[in-house]
């Protein structure tokens, strides 16, 4: 390489820097005022670094096969600034994509004001007041749907977590505080955490959230803390039906219970992007399913809507969980009581069954098992499924990856290209699932699939979108 090469090569990434860095207050100024996320191929950029934001622009290799031009995404975000918005999700990578496809000479101007006609409006964009969230249990995924609730506070969001609730005594608020603060797998707080130890409140951001100690769902009265009509995430997975959850109500400012676990009885399991549609103003104790079954329902609604499935088995390769032991030791579940992070654990699952709550056209057709490995993050889904009609590697990639880009399941299906993707890889994924095309066998009708997922950070947003349905947040995706 010459050393006038070098130098371009150099040259150009200071540019991409300059870029990504003018992005920045954009990204945060439409969001604040307007309640306007802008992200590139489903990476939101709001409080991402300049880095971030190059990382995303190269990320479109994956979906596109070319990286995404920053310089053009610039060009549109500035463009996108100057037009008064309401509350919508815009994908600039996508955005990027279809401009170029147009080739008619169309100036980014009045492509934008064509394309998002209908969100341009003169009416004030901030939202009405945001609804109040209680998080009953601070565990894994409490505290990543705490740490996802507080990264979207602003003017333009409409929920607002205003307490957590612990069992215990008291005393412990410098520990809850702390382990929201650090997180061994998804790295630290992004922002400010402080304790105010008279209020026994932890100020994360700016938000204000007081910890609450109780024993029970029914012995708490919310309104002496200034919660009303409550949405209240039960993340505990002690109380699973409709007489324990429905203690949650019992109580004073509550107006609806969200389950972080598989329901029992009549309960709604939601896996949002696929039946979400189900919910009813009426429905006051909800379930978001389990991880596993959020990553493959969507997966499994699309090819069943395009191929048919006659029959498959699903295999789960889990990141183990708290539920096990660190070493060997007594434990009630068969196998189980061997030390996780030095052993394969061969279990059972439910989200075989569970798939039939959200897809009752697959009721009784599918098998499942899994397998707990020594990862404490990421886990994969394989599909061994027999369709009604005989595809091809090729038409089913491009399927899915149709799917993922142009879908209303863009957010719950990733995809990925990649030969050189691990699982730590997908630390952070937001997807319900990212299918590994590289991987994709396909001999005639018989297909096996394997489905990545981050079991907490994408969990969380799926927990998260059904949250927002629940409070009225109905965002727009665009292109």
């Amino acid at each position: 390489m010459t050393p006038n090469k070098s130098d371009e090569i150099f040259d150009d990434w200071k540019e991409r820097q300059t870029l990504a860095e003018k992005m920045i207050p954009i990204v945060g100024q439409m969001y604040r005022e307007a309640g306007v996320v802008i992200a590139v191929y489903g990476r939101r950029l709001k409080d991402g670094s300049k880095l971030d934001i190059i990382k995303a622009h190269k990320f479109a290799r994956q979906m596109v096969g070319a990286e995404l031009d920053i310089a053009q995404s610039y060009e549109i975000l500035k463009e996108l600034s100057k037009l008064k918005i309401a509350p919508a999700r815009i994908d600039l990578g996508k955005m990027c994509y279809e401009y170029n496809q147009l080739d008619n000479g169309q100036s980014i101007a009045d492509y934008l004001k064509e394309k998002l006609s209908d969100i341009i409006t003169d009416q004030p964009t901030n939202q009405a007041e945001p609804k109040d969230v209680v998080l009953y249990g601070f565990g894994r995924i409490g505290r990543l749907v705490a740490r996802m609730l507080i990264d979207r506070s602003g003017d333009g969001y409409k929920m607002r977590l205003r307490a957590v609730v612990v069992r215990g005594k008291g005393g412990d608020i410098e520990k809850r505080a702390s382990l929201l603060r650090r997180d061994s797998i998804h790295g630290p707080f992004s922002g400010s955490i402080t304790v105010d130890e008279e209020s026994n409140s932890i100020i994360a951001n700016g938000n204000v959230i007081k910890l609450i100690y109780a024993n029970s769902p029914d012995e708490i009265d919310y309104t002496q803390y200034g919660i009303n009509n409550a949405l209240v995430v039960d993340n505990t997975g002690i109380w699973k039906d409709e007489a324990g959850l429905g203690l949650h109500l019992k109580s004073k400012g509550v107006e609806k219970v969200l389950l972080t676990a598989p329901a029992s009885g009549n309960i709604k399991n939601i896996v949002y992007g696929v039946n979400h549609t189900e919910i009813e103003p009426s429905d006051n104790i909800l379930c978001a399913a389990s991880c596993t079954t959020n990553a493959i329902v969507p997966v499994l609604k699309v090819l069943n809507d395009e191929f048919g499935i006659r029959n498959g088995h699903l295999e789960t390769v889990h990141s183990y969980t708290n539920d096990q032991n660190l070493i060997d030791n007594y434990h009630s579940a068969e196998r189980r009581g061997r030390s996780a992070p030095l052993n394969m654990v061969l279990t059972s699952t439910g989200a075989a069954k569970a798939v039939a709550k959200a897809l009752p056209e697959l009721t009784g057709i599918l098998t499942g098992n899994a397998i707990r490995v020594p990862t404490p993050n990421v886990s994969m889904a394989l599909m061994s499924l027999n369709l009604n009609r005989e595809t091809t590697k090729e038409e089913l990639n491009d399927f899915l990856l149709d799917k993922a880009l142009n879908s209303s399941m863009q957010s719950q299906i990733g995809y990925t290209s990649s030969t050189e993707l691990v699982s730590s890889d997908l630390v952070g994924s937001v997807n319900a699932g990212v299918v590994d095309s590289v991987a994709t066998i396909v001999d005639g009708d018989r297909v096996v699939l394997y489905v990545w997922y981050d079991n907490e950070a994408g969990y969380s947003s799926q927990v998260i979108r059904i949250m927002q349905d629940l409070a009225g947040m109905k965002l727009p995706d665009y292109p």
